[in-house]
């Protein structure tokens, strides 16, 4: 009896060992499978020279940032940091350097220009109040109002130092030479809520207009050192992301006030 219970318990023992060891190599072997087909069925495994010439000559775009991409990176695992003790480097403050300099030596011709700035940031507040008061499209006033607050919240969360050469005026906006936040350029951003504004409206004429003073108005800031390069830059697409979300907003109140009335009347 125990001679013969012996086997029986050997081979009950040998089947719990041998069991999942067989459980692993089918999953194994299942895995690799389903890995194997999904690289196979991949999309990159089916692209042709012919795919590659129609990515290159119909999306020449992506392909160009793909290759700023690899540049950049070179760029910047090859560049020597900026030392604390150094003011920023501003390739902006550079391209701007010879009206700098004439504007240092010409202060009259500075505040000249500082006023002409001021009248133009009257003409994006007249046109962006008008919208809303005047016409009852509030949009423009509405993104301005978010603009304005997230610059506020950015500006004081990092309040990077003024230039070392900025010419100020008291007839600059804000007027009276008094404190601004730098990120991000309120002038710019709305300038640019302005005209898209005007676009939406077939006003194109209008908005190049403004396109074309925002453009000078970027060069005298740069050449002012009244703002660094990045701030205008992301003053562009601060102008862009919240008239799109002003949009948003606008679009989500009507739906909401479609629902309601649909409610009311069942």
């Amino acid at each position: 009896m125990n001679g013969a219970g012996k086997p029986s318990s050997v081979k009950r023992r040998g089947n719990n060992h041998t069991a999942p060891a067989n459980g692993v190599k089918v999953a194994n072997g299942a895995m690799a499978k389903t890995a194997s087909t999904h690289f196979s069925d991949a999309s990159f495994m089916k692209w042709t020279v012919a795919d590659a010439v129609h990515v290159a000559t119909h999306h020449w775009m992506p392909c160009l940032f793909a290759l700023g991409l690899l540049f950049f990176m070179g760029v910047e695992y090859t560049l020597f940091m900026v030392p604390p003790s150094s003011p920023p480097f501003d390739l902006g403050f550079i391209a701007t350097r010879h009206l700098h300099a004439i504007l240092e030596s010409s202060p009259d011709l500075n505040t000249l220009l500082a006023a002409l700035n001021t009248v133009f940031v009257g003409m994006q507040t007249t046109y962006i109040l008008w919208t809303w008061l005047i016409e009852g499209r509030p949009r423009a006033t509405i993104s301005t109002l978010f603009m304005f607050t997230c610059r506020g919240i950015l500006g004081y969360s990092t309040q990077l130092p003024l230039p070392q050469e900025f010419l100020g005026s008291g007839a600059d906006f804000p007027v009276g030479n008094v404190s601004f936040f730098l990120f991000f350029s309120g002038h710019v951003a709305g300038s640019v809520i302005a005209s898209l504004d005007m676009r939406r409206m077939q006003r194109k004429e209008l908005a190049w207009t403004f396109d074309v003073l925002n453009v000078l108005q970027a060069v005298r800031l740069l050449g002012t050192r009244g703002h660094y390069t990045i701030d205008l830059a992301v003053g562009v697409g601060a102008g862009l992301l919240f008239d799109s979300l002003a949009g948003k907003y606008e679009y989500s109140k009507r739906k909401g006030a479609a629902l309601t009335t649909k409610h009311d009347f069942s």
